[in-house]
């Protein structure tokens, strides 16, 4: 077994102190993934932060804060982050336990 790093040992630390530390960790991921997405299809369609920025109306900086350390953004910001864009972000509701039984819930 490869030894263990500074972020597998800050990760079991943390987790000893709070076991909901892995969920925790899982949730910022998938944010911090889909933040990294719109930042992707905004330099696919070449344009600035300047320019999400004026149709979001706020400001360079802080669509730059977006993209790079937002992990705890609101849901009302990345919407209107993906709409300057031109998308609408779907929500998929999915068991945490999913026995098969229960589907997915998508909201539109």
């Amino acid at each position: 077994m490869p030894e263990r790093d500074f972020l597998d040992r800050m990760i079991a630390k943390r987790t000893e102190r709070n076991a909901d530390f892995p969920k925790l960790l899982d949730a910022a991921t998938r944010r911090r993934e889909l933040l990294h997405a719109l930042a992707e299809a905004r330099e696919a369609e070449d344009l600035t932060q300047t320019q999400v920025a004026a149709a979001m109306e706020t400001s360079q900086s802080f669509v730059a804060r977006l993209e790079s350390t937002a992990g705890d953004a609101k849901i009302s910001t990345v919407d209107r982050y993906a709409e300057s864009l031109g998308y609408v972000v779907q929500y998929h509701l999915v068991p945490a336990a999913n026995s098969g039984d229960t589907p997915a819930v998508i909201v539109h």
